[in-house]
């Protein structure tokens, strides 16, 4: 193992591989929280508590809807990657046009389901009167975006795994620029409050899905190959697509689920609790969208060298970009630690809301530590489309963590972060037991049950 570490880390074109993915992808990904970290940071600064806390709640059941189908993003860079790797045109063009259009019928079905279940969804946590009214119509109006924001998952997911980094860069950066743009004109300048940093979502995100199909368009017209359009009417066709994501639909609903009840049980604790937990879970986006950078350099470099067959490419990618990942997660942690209170006070002046947030803040800084290893090696099994171990892992980490997150009710807000910390730890754990397995039985370069889809007829 030393050996192998030793020549993948002395292998420069690894690295250039490696970072001419990851780098983009890390700044892409740091745009994403900083756009929840600029609306707390003007909604923490407007009078009333409840006005931050309905952001926080309004966002997480948005997030929820976009989270759970992170499939799209994720399951077509796995077979895009694939695909550009035996340089196979004609099958990147089906996995692009069936994502889309996946894309677009979930974003109407989550739609009308969100507005049915919002009320009921609403009263389980709850909130204030005034808090409940601000959330649900923060909700309502960014499911008006909903279409644009899975469009653009798809289309970074299949412009990732081509190895083209610049356009995921220019979709998420611009997408979410704007949407902090627009956020501030309606909020401070325009004086729309919530509902402005509602609109203003809602905007950026339409925009986002229209420069990613004109960037999908570009990159296409390199590609030799076809449409195979008699082919998009045949099951079998969608079948290696809708079975990965199914599982990672499954897995990605069990980690929202982790997330929807420390929302749940912090607002049961109050409006003070659920703000302060709010800006800290923006600390441990910011850092795990970042070190999803590097997972997403493993998905596509791994995935190209799964589909070329290249066992020790696939070796190199995945321990250079560990060896990163494990150096930044440490940045981090000292980051927040050293740092972490002004952090905290550039998102809100709340007096109550800062000093609750203080209090747990040595728990933000062992989170980057701590979910490091998962998020490298969702990576791996993205890029490898196994799905099923993804998803048996999730669920294995959520159930342990279940009974632990009860037995810690008592602690209060204290017990929620421990089992938190818990789950993330399991989350790699599992992770890693089903890689180890897969290593042993020589089972990496062989077809996941899933399969791989090519554009037959």
């Amino acid at each position: 193992m030393i050996n192998a570490l030793r020549d993948a880390w002395q292998h420069s074109p690894t690295h250039k591989r490696v970072w001419a993915l990851a780098a983009p992808m890390i700044l892409c990904n740091l745009s994403v929280p900083l756009v929840a970290l600029v609306d707390s940071a003007v909604i923490g600064h407007l009078p009333h508590a409840h006005q931050l806390a309905a952001v926080a709640v309004g966002a997480s059941l948005y997030g929820l809807l976009v989270g759970s189908v992170g499939f799209l993003r994720m399951g077509t860079t796995g077979f895009s990657a694939q695909a550009a790797g035996r340089r196979d045109g004609s099958a990147l063009r089906q996995v692009l046009l069936q994502a889309l259009l996946l894309g677009g019928v979930l974003a109407l079905a989550l739609s009308l389901l969100m507005r049915l279940l919002s009320a009921p969804i609403l009263e389980l946590m709850q909130p204030s009167t005034q808090l409940d009214a601000l959330a649900r119509s923060y909700l309502h109006i960014r499911l008006f975006g909903l279409p644009g924001a899975l469009a653009s998952y798809a289309l970074v997911g299949w412009l990732l795994g081509t190895q083209n980094a610049r356009g995921p860069l220019l979709i998420m950066l611009g997408t979410n620029l704007l949407n902090v743009a627009l956020t501030l004109l309606f909020v401070l300048g325009l004086g729309w409050e919530v509902a402005g940093a509602a609109w203003g979502s809602v905007l950026a995100e339409w925009s986002g899905a229209l420069l990613g199909l004109y960037l999908a368009r570009q990159t296409i017209k390199r590609q030799a190959g076809r449409i195979n359009w008699p082919a998009l009417r045949l099951w079998r066709n969608w079948r290696p697509l809708l079975a990965v994501n199914r599982d990672i639909f499954i897995r990605t609903m069990a980690l929202q689920a982790a997330f929807f009840l420390i929302t749940v049980q912090g607002t049961r604790l109050g409006d003070a609790t659920v703000a302060a937990n709010a800006l800290l879970i923006n600390g441990l986006m910011l850092s795990a969208f970042a070190l999803d950078g590097l997972a997403h350099a493993v998905e596509a470099l791994g995935g190209h060298a799964l589909g070329a067959g290249d066992r020790q490419a696939l070796r190199r990618s995945l321990l250079v970009a560990g060896a990163w990942s494990l150096l930044a997660s440490v940045g981090f942690a000292l980051l927040f630690w050293l740092g972490g209170h002004w952090f905290i006070g550039l998102q809100t002046d709340i007096a109550a809301v800062r000093s609750m947030a203080l209090t747990y803040l040595p728990y933000l800084a062992l989170l980057p530590l701590i979910g490091v290893w998962s998020y490298l090696l969702d990576g791996l099994f993205i890029g490898a489309t196994r799905a099923r171990e993804m998803r048996n892992a999730m669920l294995l980490a959520l159930l342990l963590s279940l009974p632990l997150a009860w037995w810690l009710q008592s602690l209060g807000n204290h017990g929620l972060w421990l089992a938190l910390l818990a789950f993330m730890a399991l989350r790699g754990l599992c992770l890693g037991g089903y890689a180890y397995r897969l290593t042993r039985a020589n089972q990496w370069f062989t077809p996941s049950q899933s399969g791989t889809p090519h554009a037959q007829s």
